[in-house]
Formats: C-alpha cells, structure tokens, sequence
C-alpha cells in the first residue's frame, strides 16, 4: 500500500521510512523548494553533503547519485528526476534571511505566515527525540543556484527552476528517518507563501545487497562502493 501526504507551502513533515522503498516528492505549484534532512534509523549515519558531492564528482544532487553518510554509507539513491539540478550548497534557510522581509506572525499574516526552514525541521527534529545540534546540510529539491556577475561571484538563486509537477524519486537504501521543510530557499526573493509538496511513499524492491542498482543507473565507482557497504551492515 502506498502512502500519500501533501505537505502545505511553508510547513515542515518528518517521518520513518523502511529500507527498499520509493520516496517521491512534487511539487504542487512553481518555485517549490524541499529541504530534506536525512538520518539512518540507527541514529549513526546522518547525510554527509561534501561526501556525497566530492565521491561523485558533482555541485548539485541530480540523478543517478547515492546519498552517502558520514560513514560512507548509502543513505538513499536518487534514482529519477524531472530535473538535472537540486541545490545542496547553500544549506537550509535561518530567520536571518527572512528579516529582509519585514516581520511576520500567524497573528498578522495567518497561514501565510513565514516560517525558515530552520525553526521547521527543528521541530520535527523534536519529535524524534534529536535537537538543533542535529541539524546538518540539507538538499534543496526543486531549487538551483548559479554563480553571479559580481566580483566575489557569489551564489544566486535561478527563478523559474521548477514548475507544478516536477518530481524526484529516491530509493530508500537503510531504514531512514527522513525530515522536510517546505519554506522557501533561503536565497529566494519571493515574499508570498510557497507551494506546497506531495510526498509519495511505495515499495520497491528489497534492499539485500545482490541487486544490481549501480549498474542499470550507471552509477561511479564510489557510490557502487558506498551501495556495496551497506548491503553489507543489512546482511
């Protein structure tokens, strides 16, 4: 049985997820952003950006790519995308991007009241019994960013990146515990509430190692390796 959940724009949604599953996420309207935290259910492997990047050779999450732990295990593998781009350099956004905005509260601005990314996954960090201190890099799903005109050539967020219906979809390699917070990319200018994500959850096949995932998705060494590794803790 499938498990479906839409989380509204500007909310933030946590939840276990059991080796061997498919985890999709959509966006419900353009300029959509989903900021994913990713733990291991043993609460030892958390998501390792610079691991994931540098073992991979590339600047931005994209397909086919393993989602590696500080371990150097397979947390997940992206395995389909709409798009060829989702930002994992900038981080999840702080109250201090939302300051030059002006304030807002739920008693002024109601449901489209801004909320960071930050204070969303914090609570759903809560929930799970982990804190602040277990905040780490995140991915921005459905987000891009480019390098600027200026002298320090700084990042820039790319507007009009996604649209309503581009997805992602990650096989689950290790029982997670998966964190996600829909408020906009910390780089974004816009001010009004973002789109919401539909999240999708279905079985696929079982994870025991044999499979032959690096092969069909043609994916580097290093995360046929990391693939490897892992089937070796569930055997």
């Amino acid at each position: 049985m499938n498990y479906f959940h839409e989380i509204p724009g500007g909310a933030a949604w946590s939840a276990p997820v059991r080796a061997g599953r498919l985890i999709t996420l959509t966006t419900l309207a353009a300029g959509g952003n989903a900021s994913m935290l990713v733990i291991g259910a043993d609460r030892l492997d958390r998501l390792n950006i610079p691991d994931t990047l540098k073992s991979q050779m590339s600047a931005c999450i994209a397909p086919a790519m393993v989602l590696m732990s500080d371990r150097g295990t397979a947390l997940a593998t992206v395995v389909a995308s709409s798009l060829d781009w989702h930002d994992c350099l900038t981080g999840f956004g702080h109250d201090r991007h939302l300051e030059r905005f002006g304030a807002s509260s739920y008693a002024k601005d109601g449901n489209d009241w801004r909320r960071s990314a930050r204070i969303g996954l914090i609570s759903e960090l809560t929930k799970h019994g982990f804190g602040e201190a277990d905040l780490h890099g995140c991915i921005n799903f459905f987000s891009k960013v480019g390098i600027s005109d200026d002298s320090r050539a700084t990042l820039a967020y790319v507007a009009d990146h996604s649209a309503a219906g581009d997805n992602v979809s990650l096989r689950s390699e290790q029982d997670l515990l998966v964190f996600v917070s829909t408020a906009r990319h910390p780089l974004s200018e816009e001010t009004d509430r973002p789109g919401g994500v539909r999240v999708e959850i279905s079985a696929t096949a079982e994870v025991d190692g044999s499979d032959d995932i690096g092969t069909a998705l043609k994916l580097r060494d290093e995360a046929v390796r990391a693939l490897e590794q892992t089937g070796r803790l569930l055997a």
